[in-house]
């Protein structure tokens, strides 16, 4: 029976996780393979001892020992950020070993060095892991969908950011509240700017985006606002409005150029993203002719994301034992094909939005914003005053009818100037299903 050994570079949650699934699940394997697939050799800085049904596979600290093993045949890169795994990673390619990863900082910024190695030294790279965690959502991309021309990519695909509005939506409390109680549940980490901010669901976009149009890009590219804006009062307004606020990844294919923004979205209830709640992932493709694809499952975790890096060592097994080593693009399109798009400007896009700002109680307020949002060719659809939260001050909420971007980027600079807004002016765009 032919082993393929595998080293494993970090032994955190994720991990412990592949570890967990090569030992449960190496019969299984076996009967599906026809191989042993063996975790040959652990190496992690701060992990002194393995737990005990994992004492016979060797522990260093150093990385590089595991990188410069000739006997390993895959390595698998699960320390995250940019360096060192960058240089292990590429090392490791340069060494003829094939790759792992669930790295999605890494992809996305320095996917193009990392790709573009390994297909001149014929090694593969497997990064399933990087996006959905357990969820299947890139052999679908590349594989499910290979006969599609992708036309939208929409989804939920950070846990912690969707765990918070989920809490925040159920039960009305504040986002620095619920914040605090995912921090101390191992939601959501220490620092938790990248989830909160969108820079996380930035990264994974960017990863989906170069699959599904054979464009490079990266998280710098994409428009991205977070969620730490959002009030209570936002979502109750757009439970009132028929809607749940989600922080959803977009793009959109138009052929020539291709939008792609992360932001907070009042999206429909009757649309199938608006249901998915908790930690949960979701991604949703549109294909010319597929029509709808909606992915959904458990967007991180030990096991559910060591299931996926699990996946990527067993389709490189199989690709090694078959000779076929580089038979899918790691891409999707060959090298050669991958060309560069126009990004769409956020300035371009068109949509309808949600505004809410704090003015005084006075006579003439609604009339001053209504000019200014006329003056802009903005038109409204619905007005809501609330009831004063404080003495003089009142919220006042509007949402537009489809209006390009810059305008209401203008009109809402304008409106803030206004002597009777007493506080910043909160914009959330609001989901057009088509």
């Amino acid at each position: 029976m032919k082993e393929i050994k595998v080293g494993l570079i970090g032994f955190g949650t994720v991990g412990t996780g592949l570890a967990e699934v090569l030992l449960s699940q190496r019969e299984r394997l076996i009967r599906r393979t026809g191989m042993s697939i063996r975790l040959a050799a652990i190496a992690d800085r701060s992990v002194q001892t393995l737990p005990e049904r994992f004492r016979d596979i060797p522990l260093t600290t150093d990385g590089m020992e595991l990188v410069d093993n000739p006997e390993l045949d895959i390595i698998v890169e699960l320390i995250g950020g940019i360096e060192p795994a960058k240089t292990l990673v590429m090392r490791a390619i340069a060494a003829g070993k094939h790759v792992v990863t669930a790295n999605k900082a890494l992809l996305s910024q320095e996917g193009a060095d990392i790709f573009a190695a390994a297909a001149q030294k014929g090694v593969e790279v497997g990064f399933e892991a990087s996006v959905g965690g357990g969820i299947p959502v890139i052999k679908a991309l590349k594989e499910g969908l290979v006969a599609n021309k992708i036309l939208s990519i929409m989804g939920i695909v950070n846990g912690t950011a969707n765990y918070i509005l989920t809490r925040m939506t159920d039960e009305g409390a504040p986002f620095a509240e619920v914040l605090k109680d995912a921090q101390k549940l191992g939601f959501a980490e220490a620092d938790p700017t990248y989830d909160i901010e969108g820079i996380d669901t930035a990264h994974k976009l960017a990863i989906l985006m170069t699959i599904a149009y054979g464009t490079p890009i990266t998280h710098k590219q994409i428009a991205t606002e977070g969620i730490a804006q959002i009030e209570p009062m936002d979502i109750e307004l757009a439970r009132e409005f028929g809607c749940r606020i989600k922080l959803l990844a977009i793009s959109r294919n138009h052929g020539d150029h291709v939008e792609a923004r992360v932001h907070p979205t009042m999206v429909p209830q009757s649309h199938l993203l608006a249901s998915i709640s908790g930690a949960f992932n979701a991604i949703h493709f549109q294909g010319d002719t597929v029509g709808n694809v909606l992915l959904y499952g458990l967007g991180a975790g030990m096991v559910p994301t060591g299931s996926a890096v699990a996946a990527d060592v067993v389709d490189i097994a199989r690709n090694i034992a078959s000779g076929s080593v580089g038979r899918v693009p790691a891409l999707s399109y060959l090298p050669g094909h991958m060309q560069p798009r126009r990004i769409t400007p956020m300035d371009e896009l068109y949509g309808p939005y949600y505004f809410r700002c704090t003015v005084l109680d006075q006579p003439g307020v609604l009339a001053l914003v209504s000019g200014i949002l006329a003056k802009h060719e903005i038109s409204i659809e619905s007005v809501i005053q609330k009831g004063r939260k404080e003495i003089g001050a009142v919220p006042l909420v509007v949402v537009t009818h489809s209006a390009k971007e810059s305008a209401i980027h203008a009109a809402l600079g304008e409106i803030g100037r206004l002597d009777c807004v007493t506080g910043p002016v909160v914009k959330i765009r609001i989901l057009e299903e088509e």
